[in-house]
């Protein structure tokens, strides 16, 4: 009886495997076809309010995550994080806690903290168009990165100065740097974005270095309007948010930039115990001279700039 019953026993053995390997094919399709991420659930965020414009700097560590949620519900983000696992399911999370609109993506800079984690948007979303920097990282994941964008098939646009995106509630982001698409160093192409609603002005720094911060002031010693274009304006004199350069960099954030901006606030996007140091006190000391107030992403988490009948509030720790 014993003999006759291990060639059973191996039967049923090489069908339980054959079926664990069947379920595990099914979840490979499945995932293919349907990213799991879509079923993470959905963050938990306060309803907008009526005419409100919230900025959603977004904790992802040592990286850099900005939705910008405009009135009607559109939705616009500047980079998505590192692409890590954790940091992919919070971007995805907040996303559909924010329910867009519509959705609108953007690459400043072609480091891994600034677009490793839109690839995964791409594939979860419906993307209307992508924004790109003009210099790409001669990457293999900067080039998986850009055929993900192919297959997606959204609408691109390559930033240069004055390239913009209007609302239809008349908040606008423009385009300051880089000058033009023929950029051809990685760092110094770097997006800056300036975001106007209401009265509220903002500042996208991105990874720009004091190099092009000095490129910027000798530009603006000639006209002070050089920056705006025939619709929109900018003003740097005095805004009342800046997304701080390079998660504060010594190498950025120099002093002449700053006495021009005067930031009320400044918001550092830098994880903690980073290897970089960042923020450095250097940085931090300019800032202080100037009297910003700062709100440090390692220190506060996520941090949430609401706009609203010309003013706005700041909170944070979610």
């Amino acid at each position: 009886m014993k003999g006759r019953s291990l060639p059973v026993r191996r039967v049923m053995r090489a069908m339980r495997i054959a079926l664990a390997l069947l379920v595990v094919a099914a979840l490979a399709v499945t995932a293919a076809i349907l990213p799991y991420r879509v079923l993470l659930p959905a963050a938990s965020i306060p309803e907008r309010r009526e005419g409100e414009l919230r900025i959603h700097f977004l904790d992802v560590g040592q990286g850099d995550c900005t939705f910008v949620e405009f009135p009607k519900g559109d939705v616009f983000v500047v980079d998505a994080g590192d692409g890590s696992f954790e940091n992919d399911n919070r971007v995805i999370s907040y996303l559909r806690g924010l329910n867009p609109r519509s959705l609108t993506l953007a690459v400043t800079h072609a480091d891994v903290d600034h677009y490793g984690g839109c690839a995964e948007i791409l594939r979860v979303f419906d993307v209307e168009r992508i924004f790109l920097p003009p210099v790409s990282a001669q990457t293999e994941q900067y080039k998986r990165f850009l055929a993900a964008v192919e297959k997606d098939g959204c609408a691109q646009r390559t930033f240069a100065r004055y390239v913009s995106y209007v609302d239809r509630s008349r908040a606008y982001l423009i385009c300051l740097s880089p000058h033009a698409e023929g950029e051809t160093d990685e760092n110094e192409s770097a997006a800056m974005l300036y975001l106007s609603y209401g009265g509220v002005r903002v500042l996208l720094a991105s990874d720009a270095s004091s190099e092009r911060e000095e490129a910027m002031l000798k530009e603006y010693a000639i006209s002070p309007d050089i920056f705006s274009n025939v619709l929109l304006d900018v003003d740097l004199a005095g805004v009342d948010i800046l997304k701080v350069a390079h998660h504060g960099s010594a190498n950025s954030s120099g002093e002449a930039w700053l006495d021009l901006l005067r930031p009320k606030e400044a918001v550092i996007s830098c994880g903690q115990g980073n290897s970089y140091g960042h923020p450095a006190g250097e940085t931090l000391s300019r800032l202080a001279a100037v009297g910003a107030s700062c709100y440090r992403m390692d220190e506060l988490g996520t941090i949430v700039v609401s706009i609203m009948d010309g003013g706005y509030t700041i909170s944070y720790g979610s």
